[in-house]
């Protein structure tokens, strides 16, 4: 790997540092809290935010008035973790204006307790709900094991919160989700649910249907709470490949994309990934005697001290030693409250299973993990460490260091699909930064919404529009073409879920795989027919045209993203420069760019191409001819799905030109709506296909 690769981010998002999120109103509440406190009186709330939005203290406000003016007896406060029980000690909200204090009386932290999730803490879970107390707090665990003793009954008339939503599924396996399940169907309680992920991350929904649609949403984006901070203004997200051959490791590349200068937590790879030499003890070494000369553990902290070239010494926090005694004392020195505004307190933080979700460090400039995570999910808890607002702060980045593949066949498979996977992360979490897109259809009734700029012309009534809301940070995007959706679900799924559908699109394999290395890949093919089927498989309730209305709305979402990333990075020979330019602008670019922005040319741009420019800068290019051939090998013929699919869109082009597509036409996509409705056809008869 060469120095200069480590200046191309997959994405970099600049923001304008307005100050707002951080700002409080009358009542000590920040936007995102005040926004959820407006909500207080639903009995099923999601709030759908990012780490370090305030979350917490969100649902303090929330619980505080539904037990003193909306009759409810007792809150129980349930998150996925004891360390994370922490964020809900008591807080003194008189002092900023709010009418009572958050007090949970010591014994009721169930977090703080010492003993297992089950036994002890279920009684006094039991003992509690006799009690005239007014709050609990404890783990998913302990939660579980108390319904599954007292029953669903034993809670009613009580607000049962769930911190970190995204724990929860709708898995029959998941006994968390089916317990949410039984208490909605009783309809006795009060849930509000919190979660700083938009996505499980798997092809599972957290709740089913029919028990999501009673939940309100408030939703506070990543980019209302980054764009309203006071310090940190820029986020780079990137994917860097290293060279691999025997005996070394990432640890002899680590240098290339670490810099000693920046705070930052390093995730060395899970014992099962490619890029683990399954010795993680020599890994944290190795690591050490790259960045310096080690001095010894500091008596205090625990803290590995270790003295740069320059004669700097680094204060290394080792969370990975086996030693109970060794790593608790540098996790309680990483906890230490008096040191939590102190910058120079520890420099870098090397962690396998923690320091992930939950974990507080305001001075984090640099998220680095080493291999691909298990879920996207991990990943985006993973970049919220780096996230945080703190004085001087300017520039945070997260970087996925993944080995390149090597020769044999077995390793090129699995680099392929943690390469596809770090590809998938990264195209998502553009989407989870960028400002929120509100698109219409541009007709001859259309006009200018109140509140947004539409640039220097103003609103034209002739053409498409762009205009921006920099207060809320959304975009109001005019689309010819575009199907509006009509029931109430898809309405919301286009306004709240976009990116849950983007999420299963990215994810989906042979998508992605496509979208990156099939040379003769028709667009049409991803952007029409596989998300298309996502959307059916994802949303079998909505009709036809409300499936048709998410799947243009998702598709419109994605590859404006990613015009508008292509004009922000700009050419290859101005990267750098260019990285700081909004995405905004690029918005505005691309749409101006066009004669005019309607749905057919957003189907035919391939969602997967900025994405390939970016993995050709940063893979060796070998390497990248080793995963194209290899994806090649596998391709396939025409399935009987995806023959139904084509034969759909056909259908849909007769009725639009009261004609069949054409084999022998001029343009590819409709050569293959006319071989897909012939292969169907064919399928049909041979009676390989009966739906």
């Amino acid at each position: 790997m060469t120095d200069d690769k480590k200046t191309i981010p997959a994405v970099s998002v600049s923001y304008a540092r307005n100050g707002s999120s951080t700002k409080a109103n009358a009542l000590g509440m920040r936007p995102m809290q005040e926004r959820a406190y407006e909500r207080r009186g639903e009995q099923y709330l999601l709030i759908k935010s990012p780490p370090a939005s305030g979350k917490s203290r969100a649902l303090m406000f929330i619980a505080l008035d539904k037990l003193a003016n909306q009759g409810l007896e007792q809150a129980i406060i349930v998150v996925p973790e004891k360390s994370i029980g922490a964020s809900f000690h008591d807080e003194p909200l008189t002092k900023y204006g709010f009418s009572a204090n958050w007090i949970v009386v010591p014994k009721w932290n169930l977090c703080d307790a010492p003993g297992s999730d089950n036994g002890g803490k279920v009684n006094s879970l039991g003992a509690f709900l006799d009690s005239d107390d007014k709050v609990l707090v404890c783990t998913h665990a302990t939660f579980r094991f108390a319904v599954d003793k007292f029953g669903v009954e034993k809670f009613d008339n009580r607000l049962i919160a769930v911190d970190e939503f995204h724990h929860v599924s709708a898995d029959p396996d998941s006994k968390l989700g089916q317990h949410l399940g039984a208490f909605i169907a009783r309809d006795k309680v009060h849930i509000v649910a919190m979660t700083g992920s938009y996505f499980r991350g798997d092809a599972v929904p957290v709740l089913a249907p029919h028990d999501e649609a009673k939940f309100d949403s408030v939703t506070y984006t990543y980019y209302e709470q980054l764009n309203g901070y006071e310090y940190l203004k820029q986020l780079d997200i990137g994917y860097f490949f290293y060279s691999r051959t025997f005996p070394e490791t990432y640890a002899d590349d680590i240098l290339s994309v670490l810099d000693p200068n920046e705070k930052t937590i390093i995730h060395i790879p899970s014992v099962n990934s490619r890029e683990s030499t399954k010795d993680k003890i020599r890994e944290v070494e190795h690591i050490i005697e790259a960045l310096g000369e080690w001095q010894g553990v500091h008596p205090t902290t625990g803290f590995q001290l270790v003295k740069r070239p320059d004669g700097r010494v680094l204060h290394i926090a080792d969370l990975v030693d086996d030693d109970p005694a060794k790593r608790d004392k540098v996790s309680a020195a990483l906890k230490d409250s008096t040191q939590k505004n102190n910058r120079d307190h520890v420099d870098i933080i090397i962690a396998l299973g923690m320091a992930k979700e939950g974990f507080d460090w305001i001075w984090c400039d640099h998220a680095l993990t080493v291999g691909y995570r298990s879920s996207l999910t991990e990943i985006v808890q993973i970049i919220g460490r780096a996230t945080r607002d703190a004085p001087g702060k300017t520039r945070a980045r997260f970087t996925n260091l993944i080995a390149e593949p090597d020769a044999s066949e077995e390793a090129v498979t699995e680099a392929i699909n943690d390469t596809l996977k770090a590809i998938a992360a990264s195209l998502l979490m553009e989407q989870v930064l960028a400002p929120r897109f509100n698109f219409t259809p541009k007709n001859p009734q259309s006009g200018p919404v109140e509140g947004f700029d539409y640039g220097e012309g103003g609103y034209d009534p002739i053409k498409g529009n762009v205009g921006f809301n920099e207060q809320t940070g959304q975009f109001h995007i005019e689309i010819k073409g575009l199907v509006e959706p009509k029931s109430k679900e898809a309405a919301r799924i286009c306004t709240e879920d976009l990116n849950e559908v983007i999420a299963a699109f990215v994810q989906d394999k042979t998508t992605i795989e496509r979208g990156l290395f099939d040379e003769e890949l028709i667009p049409e093919e991803l952007t029409q027919v596989r998300m298309g089927k996502i959307i059916k498989d994802k949303y079998p309730e909505l009709d036809e045209e409300d499936q048709e209305a998410v799947r243009q709305h998702a598709i419109a979402a994605l590859n404006v993203t990613q015009q508008a990333k292509q004009i922000a990075l700009g050419s290859e020979n101005d990267i750098e420069r260019k990285a700081n330019t909004a995405l905004i602008d690029g918005v505005r670019k691309f749409a101006l760019s066009v004669t005019e922005l309607d749905i057919d040319l957003i189907d035919r741009i391939n969602p997967f191409g900025e994405a390939y420019a970016i993995l050709a800068k940063t893979m060796n290019e070998e390497s990248l001819k080793q995963v194209g051939a290899a994806i090649a090998a596998k391709r396939t013929s025409l399935t009987p799905v995806e023959a139904k699919e084509l034969a759909v869109r056909a259908s849909r082009f007769k009725k639009e030109r009261s004609r069949l597509p054409s084999i022998d036409a001029q343009d590819p996509w409709e050569r293959r709506m006319a071989e897909g409705a012939v292969a169907f056809m064919r399928f049909k008869k041979e009676g390989r296909y009966d739906g």
